[in-house]
C-alpha cells in the first residue's frame, strides 16, 4: 500500500508538472500540422527520412515526453525565457542555463551540421519542432518573478489552476476539439498573409510573444473566477498563435532543408 501511495503522489506531481509546461498536446500538434501543411517538397521529403516517416505532429510533444527522465534535465530551461515586462531579450543578461531562444538556435545549428549524427539530427528536430510550439505561448516569455504565471493562482470553471495554465491547456483542451479539427478550422489565409506572418526571425517572435505576454497579465486578478467569458474574449487569440507558430516552424524547417 505504501508503494502505491508514492507511486500516486509521484504520478501526480508529474502531470502538474506537464500541464504547467507548455502549450497541451492538442496545442502541439497543431501547430505541428499546420507546419506540416506548409512545408516545400524538399523539407517534406528530408523531413520524412529523417523522422522515419513520423510527422511533425506526431513528434511535437516529444520535448515535454522526456521531461520525467532526469537524463534530459538539462534541456529544461529551453521551453521559456523570462524578462522584466519593459525589457527586450537583448537588454537582458542571458541566462546560464540556456532558454527557448539559445534552445532554437542550436537545434538549428545542429540539423544544419552536416558533421552532426542522424540521431542528433532527429532528436534536436523533434526539439525544434516542440519550441516553435512554445515560443508562440505567450506565457513562455513571462516574468521570472511569477514563473511566466504559474504563481498566480486562478479558478477555471470552479478548478483551482494558474494564469500559465489556462493558456497553456485549459481554453485548449476545455474547447473540445482534436488537433487536426482546430487545424482544419483555423482563418483560411492568403499566400500574402501567410507571408506577412512568416515575416522576420526568432528575436522578432519573442518579443511579439512578451507583448502579449504583458497584456495577458493584466487580463486577471489572482484568485479571478474564468470561466465562459474569458475563453470567448481570448479563443481567436489562442487560434492565432498556434496557426503563427504552425506557419513560423514551417518558414524555419524549409529553410534549414533547401
Amino acid at each position: 500500500m505504501k508503494k502505491i501511495t508514492i507511486l500516486l503522489l509521484t504520478l501526480s506531481i508529474q502531470f502538474a508538472f506537464s500541464n504547467d509546461a507548455d502549450w497541451s498536446k492538442t496545442g502541439h500538434r497543431t501547430t505541428g500540422e499546420v507546419a506540416q501543411r506548409h512545408l516545400t517538397r524538399k523539407a517534406k521529403k528530408a523531413i520524412e527520412k529523417l523522422l522515419d516517416g513520423q510527422s511533425l505532429a506526431f513528434v511535437s510533444t516529444f520535448a515535454d515526453d522526456i521531461k520525467s527522465d532526469r537524463s534530459y534535465k538539462e534541456f529544461s530551461a529551453w521551453h521559456y525565457v523570462n524578462f522584466p515586462a519593459d525589457k527586450k531579450y537583448t537588454e537582458v543578461e542571458p541566462s546560464p542555463n540556456g532558454d527557448i531562444v539559445v534552445g532554437i538556435q542550436k537545434c538549428i545549428e545542429i540539423i544544419k551540421d552536416d558533421n552532426s549524427t542522424e540521431a542528433d539530427k532527429q532528436f534536436y528536430l523533434k526539439f525544434l519542432v516542440h519550441l516553435l510550439g512554445d515560443l508562440h505561448q505567450p506565457m513562455h516569455v513571462g516574468k521570472a518573478e511569477d514563473k511566466g504565471g504559474n504563481d498566480i493562482q486562478l479558478q477555471w470553471f470552479g478548478r483551482g489552476t494558474n494564469l500559465h495554465r489556462v493558456w497553456d491547456s485549459n481554453m485548449i483542451d476545455d474547447y473540445g476539439m482534436s488537433y487536426t479539427e482546430i487545424a482544419n478550422n483555423l482563418p483560411v489565409l492568403s499566400k500574402t498573409e501567410t507571408k506577412k506572418i512568416q515575416e522576420g526571425n526568432v528575436l522578432d517572435w519573442v518579443e511579439e510573444s512578451k507583448i502579449l505576454a504583458n497584456d495577458i497579465y493584466g487580463s486577471v486578478e489572482v484568485g479571478e473566477k474564468l470561466s465562459y467569458k474569458y475563453s470567448y474574449k481570448y479563443w481567436s487569440l489562442v487560434e492565432k498563435q498556434l496557426q503563427k507558430g504552425g506557419l513560423r516552424l514551417a518558414k524555419v524547417l524549409n529553410e534549414v532543408f533547401k
